[in-house]
């Protein structure tokens, strides 16, 4: 029987990027749901191997602007209750954190560029160890408290909690390792606006994914093949 990876797409462009050839060579037929699009209530989470929950540029704690908010946190809810695969970037993590009852807050500040995350103890005895000093990309404007309970993983000077795993199969990261460098260009097509408000140049930017191009499929590749490896058992 074919394994199926279902991601909660929030934007067209922020997809699996990276990770879906990691999961097509494990046999995994990935799927999306776009968010505003397809009903999550639908959702059938027991035919799902694995949940993934993208990014997007819109506020986890934003239902009353966008209503089907509350049913996307509801299936998360359920799926971090089941402790079945679950993987959860950018918003994605952010939703995971409110799911378990934490807060989701504006910064002050934007953190967009690449740059390493500083792993705590936790963080450097867990799968994030195979990230290394390889920068990654940062993409938000919001930061979510840690979940009661749960080990910060890791930080930036700019963000105090970039990961968490609430349990062994289920993993939040704040940054951006699926992307992939040769579809960088849609990000900045995509989120130039946001660009000119920070006041950061996408000829800057541009520069740097290429520099760190093979570094991030190389880091990118260790760290999903380890996690699936643990997730997925």
């Amino acid at each position: 029987m074919t394994k199926t990876a279902l991601a909660l797409r929030h934007l067209a462009f922020e997809d699996l990027g990276l990770i879906a050839p990691r999961l097509s060579a494990r046999g995994l037929e990935a799927r999306y749901h776009d968010a505003g699009v397809d009903d999550f209530r639908a959702v059938d989470l027991d035919g799902v191997d694995l949940l993934i929950v993208l990014g997007g540029p819109i506020g986890a704690e934003d239902e009353a602007r966008f209503p089907w908010l509350a049913d996307e946190l509801a299936l998360i809810r359920r799926r971090l209750d089941s402790g079945r695969p679950l993987l959860g970037l950018c918003l994605g993590a952010q939703l995971m954190a409110r799911a378990l009852g934490a807060r989701v807050k504006p910064m002050g500040v934007k953190e967009i560029g690449l740059s390493p995350v500083r792993l705590t103890e936790a963080g450097r005895a867990c799968v994030l160890a195979e990230l290394g000093d390889q920068a990654v990309l940062h993409w938000h404007g919001d930061r979510f408290e840690l979940p009661a309970g749960l080990a910060s993983l890791a930080w930036t000077p700019t963000c105090d909690h970039q990961a968490f795993a609430p349990h062994a199969r289920a993993l939040g990261l704040q940054f951006h390792p699926e992307v992939d460098p040769s579809r960088f260009e849609q990000w900045l097509v995509g989120h130039a606006g946001e660009l000119e408000q920070a006041g950061l140049s996408p000829v800057d930017l541009r520069a740097a994914m290429a520099r760190e191009s093979d570094g991030l499929r190389a880091a990118l590749g260790r760290l999903m093949d380890r996690w699936l490896d643990q997730a997925l058992l």
